[in-house]
């Protein structure tokens, strides 16, 4: 699953986000999701949400 839809992230999901300094390389971060930052259900980018260690980011791809 991509992580544009809010409905599918929950906290604890694990995810791989994009955090904003990696952007233009595209270099995933994997973590555990604490809070969910974007309101909206939808972001054409990835919902943006703050994993347990603190880093901030989009999701690009939500794991199993």
């Amino acid at each position: 699953m991509n992580g544009k839809n809010r409905n599918d992230i929950k906290p604890g999901s694990a995810v791989k986000i994009v955090l904003k300094a990696d952007q233009r390389t595209g270099k995933l971060t994997s973590g555990i999701v604490k809070d969910i930052l974007t309101n909206s259900l939808t972001h054409p980018h990835g919902i943006k949400v703050r994993l347990e260690d603190g880093q901030v980011g989009r999701v690009q791809e939500i794991q199993n």
